[in-house]
């Protein structure tokens, strides 16, 4: 993957530098995506376990609102450059380059740096 497919190539210490506002974001992002679950779930049990999930999301006040959330989250996280990939795990992957590689600099919530990479493929 050519690095002109990305609009940022991060060094670790941009990334780094990122963390402390991606764990605010990450951490919203969860307790919303907590909340819309728990919601659904109740909603389900409520109409018997038959209920349409997509109808609830379209449908529920609640579970409408935490998806806007959730959304308004990813697009920020995104617009940084980086990748949102798992909500629940809180991974997040910056696109960066290693020895004339594009690679990506892999974050996950909690830690306190980026740790690691992986190639992009």
């Amino acid at each position: 993957m050519a690095s002109n497919e990305f609009a940022k190539l991060f060094t670790v210490e941009e990334a780094n530098e990122l963390i402390p506002r991606l764990e605010v974001m990450v951490r919203n992002l969860q307790t919303q995506a907590k909340r819309a679950r728990e919601r659904a779930a109740q909603a389900v049990k409520d109409a018997g376990g038959s209920a349409d999930l997509e109808q609830l999301a379209r449908s529920d006040p609640l579970i409408r609102a935490a998806m806007r959330e959730m959304s308004k989250a990813a697009e920020q996280i995104n617009g940084f450059g980086c990748l949102l990939k798992d909500i629940d795990l809180g991974l997040v992957d910056f696109p960066g380059e290693v020895e004339g590689e594009v690679v990506f600099l892999c974050w996950q919530y909690g830690e306190p740096q980026v740790p690691a990479w992986h190639p992009v493929d």
